[in-house]
C-alpha cells in the first residue's frame, strides 16, 4: 500500500480531531502548530509496521497520532528553549501568542497524547503506557544532552550520536514498536520493530545534518547552514575537529567558533570549504549508512512475508536518499 493512503487517512482525522475548546486562547496554537503539518514519519511508521501484521491498519490510527501529538508538543517546548522564530517556515507559538500560552498550551498536548492512547484495547493498555513513559522521558534526557553540549568543549561524536539517538531516534522506535503492539506481534518482533525505528531515526538525524550545510536551498526549505551559524555540535563539526587537530583548519576552526561578530554567509562558506578539505561529508554520509544498513538488518529479521516488508523497504530507501 503506498504511503499516500496511510498520509490522507492521518490528516483526515487530524482535520476532525479536537483538543477542547475553551478557552481558547489555550486551545487556539495547539490547532495552529498541528495544521503545520510536517513529515509525519512517525505516525506514518506506526501504521505501516502495524499493517505487517493487521489487515485493518485503521485501527491504529489513534495510537499513530498520539505519537505526532507529544512529537509536537515536544517541538512546541524546544522552540521556546532555542528561542526560535520559526518553525515549519511559520512563526513559532511562542513567537505567534506568548512564552507562557505555548508552555500551557504544550502541556494540554501531553495530556492529549495520553488521550489518545487511552485508545488502544486494555489488554495492550499497561505495556503501551509504560513503553511511552520511558520513551518521553529519553526524548527529555536527550534535550538536556543537548543544552548541556551547547557549552561542552569536550564532546566526543560517538556522545553526539548518543544524544541525537535520545532526542529523535527512540520516538521513531516507539512509534513502530507501538504498531506492532497494537496488531498483536509477538514479543522478538516488537523489539526489532523498536531497532528498525531507532536506527532509521539515527540515520535519518546524520541526514539531516549533512542536508543543513550541503542541501539546495530550494529544496531545503530552511536555512542552509544554520548548524554553522549557531556553532551547533553536529556530528560533521565534531569529526572536523577530531581531524584537523594541530593544523591550519583547527585554528581557522576555532577562530571562526569563537568569533562573535561575523558575515553568516561567509562563515558558512569558510567552514564549508574546511569539511571539504577533510573530506566530512563523505565520512558522515558512511556513518549515516551504517544506521540505514542496521536497520535493514533489522527488518530483514522479521517474521513476515517480504511483501509485507516492501512498504517499509521503500519508506527507509526515501528518508536515506532525501533532499530536504
Amino acid at each position: 500500500m503506498p504511503f499516500k493512503s496511510y498520509l490522507e487517512a492521518i490528516n483526515k482525522e487530524f482535520e476532525n480531531h479536537s483538543y477542547g475548546q475553551n478557552p481558547v486562547e489555550l486551545y487556539e496554537p495547539i490547532e495552529y502548530i498541528m495544521s503545520l503539518g510536517g513529515k509525519r514519519l512517525r505516525p506514518l511508521l506506526t501504521l505501516m509496521s502495524a499493517n505487517l501484521w493487521l489487515y485493518n491498519w485503521q485501527k491504529a490510527i489513534k495510537p499513530a497520532m498520539a505519537v505526532e501529538v507529544f512529537h509536537n508538543f515536544t517541538l512546541m517546548h524546544d522552540d521556546i528553549m532555542d528561542q526560535a522564530p520559526l518553525r515549519r517556515g511559520q512563526q513559532t507559538v511562542h513567537e505567534k501568542w506568548n512564552i507562557n500560552t505555548a508552555i500551557l498550551s504544550g502541556d494540554v498536548m501531553l495530556v492529549a497524547a495520553y488521550d489518545l492512547l487511552l485508545l488502544v484495547e486494555d489488554r495492550h493498555f499497561k505495556q503501551v503506557v509504560r513503553r511511552f513513559n520511558k520513551t518521553a522521558a529519553e526524548v527529555c534526557e536527550g534535550q538536556q544532552l543537548d543544552m548541556v553540549f551547547a557549552k561542552k568543549k569536550d564532546v566526543k561524536k560517538e556522545d553526539y550520536i548518543e544524544m541525537i539517538r535520545l532526542k529523535t531516534s527512540v520516538l521513531l522506535g516507539f512509534a513502530m514498536e507501538l504498531g506492532g503492539i497494537v496488531a498483536d506481534a509477538d514479543a522478538e518482533s516488537v523489539d526489532l520493530l523498536n531497532e528498525i525505528g531507532v536506527n532509521l531515526g539515527i540515520g535519518f538525524q546524520l541526514n539531516d545534518d549533512i542536508l543543513d550545510v550541503y542541501a539546495d536551498p530550494e529544496k531545503f526549505g530552511k536555512q542552509v547552514g544554520g548548524d554553522i551559524i549557531e556553532n551547533k555540535k553536529t556530528w560533521l563539526l565534531l569529526d572536523a575537529l577530531e581531524k584537523s587537530v594541530g593544523s591550519e583548519e583547527a585554528k581557522a576552526l576555532e577562530g571562526w567558533l569563537k568569533k562573535k561578530k561575523f558575515d553568516a554567509n561567509e562563515k558558512v562558506e569558510a567552514i564549508k570549504a574546511i569539511y571539504d578539505k577533510l573530506e566530512i561529508k563523505a565520512e558522515a554520509e558512511a556513518e549515516a549508512k551504517k544506521y540505514f544498513r542496521k536497520a535493514t538488518d533489522a527488518l530483514n529479521k522479521l517474521a513476515v512475508s517480504e511483501d509485507k516488508k516492501q512498504v517499509l523497504r521503500l519508506f527507509a530507501e526515501q528518508l536515506e536518499n532525501r533532499e530536504n
